[in-house]
């Protein structure tokens, strides 16, 4: 039941359903129906049924959302009432009344008549041979009719408005395109009110000054706040003589505003103009700044043959963090991932997903993440390498983010040993190792089996093979070194040695 009381209060507004509402017009208009007006106001095409409903009660005034044809055959009708009948009805803001000839009336009675004259409350005369249920299918099916043609005309729109914005001059192009649809005029307005671009034509006089005044209401530098994305297509709305006005703010953070007026408000129209709002949205946008300027060129000149020594600084000087993550399932998972850590630099070959970032990276939800230390431009393919490693311990050990930590290999006495020494002495002790066939895998698995405490199952984990694949690989570490694995000094020996750079 609406917001309502008995003292003639209008309810609440209700929301309008999600179909267009059907003109009064085009319900009289059907023969089938048989449908005459008999009292009321003349049309001057506003008038429109939102909805059908049905009552026999001498109040129907509570039951009512507003926007209805009414439907009722009088069962409690009387002369003496109809007069506050008529009025109740209006009170509620129902579109209409229908009255069905018999079985309780003959005829529509004129005191009945003469209310709805008073009242301005279009009457309809619903014939016996026409039932109120074959009435609704009516309403309802031109709803549907009207659905159509709206999705039609919007469709259209929103082709129309993308063939526009692939032209050379794309922005008049979508203004034009955006002004034809609505058969109106369409303005792009500077943060300081200023018309930048305007097409179309102005539906009556005044609706330009009402369209720049509205445009300023919801300019973003106005009020000092963000501007609204390129989806937000929420506009304050007008009605000027003659016109019904919009605006919209563009994304970007530019500041500008889209303003449209058009003679009359059809259905589909905000639709359209937030197509327009997305397009304008992504055609305004500033242009890349320094640093993403400074990113693409780096990556041009590794494209066109540069050695990365070369195209690194263009980055800029960072520090720069490598992330390795895996979670993600679906074809935009890379994008995703790089957005939420404030990147655009990203790439994955289907299995793992690599960005790169200046910022400071925190864990995401469904993600299993390895971060390398901070690295000058100079320094990434190190820091890929540690990124990489530091994943499959994350994976490894459950965890949702690993940090690579380069202080460890020199912490503590490894300080203590200068880096010449310590990195010869790794290839002594690894010398075995190194000659071997498949050196790169002995090494990396026995780097990640000492990580993780000896554990086969997950380092199987990390490095994706199977635990008996882990096994054989250890065990010919250790025929290879000729050393006892399980001996504590010589897996502090070998740890040592694993953490220099080795080729």
């Amino acid at each position: 039941m609406p917001d309502a009381d008995r003292s003639g209060t209008r309810p609440l507004p209700a929301s309008a359903p999600p179909t267009p509402p059907v003109p009064l017009a085009e319900l009289l208009a059907d023969r089938s129906l048989g449908l005459r007006r008999i009292a009321g106001p003349p049309d001057d095409g506003s008038q429109v049924v939102q909805w059908v409903h049905t009552s026999e009660m001498a109040d129907p005034f509570p039951y009512l959302l507003g926007g209805e044809l009414l439907l009722t055959a009088g069962v409690q009708l009387t002369d003496a009432n109809a007069d506050a009948y008529a009025e109740r009805v209006v009170a509620a803001g129902a579109a209409a009344l229908g009255f069905g000839v018999t079985p309780v009336y003959d005829e529509v009675p004129a005191a009945l008549v003469a209310a709805c004259d008073r009242h301005g409350l279009p009457l309809l005369e619903v014939p016996p041979a026409t039932r109120f249920t074959t009435v609704a299918r009516g309403v309802w099916r031109l709803m549907a009719e009207a659905r159509h043609r709206e999705l039609r005309r919007v469709t259209r729109a929103q082709q129309g408005l993308a063939t526009a914005a692939a032209r050379p001059d794309p922005v008049p192009a979508v203004l034009h395109q955006l002004a034809v649809g609505l058969a109106g005029r369409a303005v792009l307005f500077a943060p300081d009110g200023a018309e930048l671009h305007a097409t179309g034509r102005t539906p009556a006089p005044g609706a330009r000054t009402a369209l720049a005044r509205l445009a300023r209401v919801v300019t973003p530098a106005a009020h000092d706040t963000a501007p609204a994305s390129a989806t937000d297509t929420t506009a304050p709305t007008e009605t000027a003589p003659g016109a019904h006005l919009a605006a919209y703010a563009l994304g970007g953070g530019g500041g500008l505003v889209l303003g449209v007026a058009a003679e009359r408000r059809e259905p589909g129209d905000h639709t359209i103009a937030g197509v327009a709002v997305v397009l304008l949205s992504l055609l305004t946008a500033p242009h890349q700044g320094a640093a993403e300027a400074g990113r693409s060129a780096a990556l041009v000149r590794l494209l066109l043959g540069a050695p990365p020594a070369e195209a690194a600084p263009l980055l800029g000087p960072g520090p720069w963090r490598v992330v390795h993550g895996r979670g993600g399932d679906t074809p935009f998972a890379a994008g995703a991932l790089a957005a939420a850590l404030g990147s655009a630099l990203a790439d994955t070959d289907g299995t793992t997903v690599r960005v790169l970032t200046d910022r400071e990276v925190t864990a995401q939800p469904g993600w299993a993440l390895g971060v390398s230390a901070p690295a000058a431009p100079d320094g990434l393919a190190a820091a890929d390498t540690d990124a990489q490693r530091a994943l499959g311990r994350a994976e490894a050990t459950r965890t949702p983010l690993v940090r690579h930590d380069p202080a460890g290999p020199s912490a503590g006495l490894a300080a203590l040993v200068p880096e010449a020494e310590a990195t010869a002495h790794a290839r002594e002790v690894l010398a075995p190792l190194l000659a071997a066939p498949g050196a790169p895998a002995l090494l990396e698995t026995l780097r990640a089996w000492l990580s993780l405490h000896g554990s086969w199952d997950r380092t199987a984990v990390a490095l994706a093979v199977h635990r008996n694949t882990v096994r054989h690989r250890v065990t010919r570490c250790a025929a290879l070194l000729r050393r006892d694995l399980d001996d504590p000094d010589v897996r502090m020996d070998l740890w040592f040695a694993l953490r220099r750079p080795l080729p």
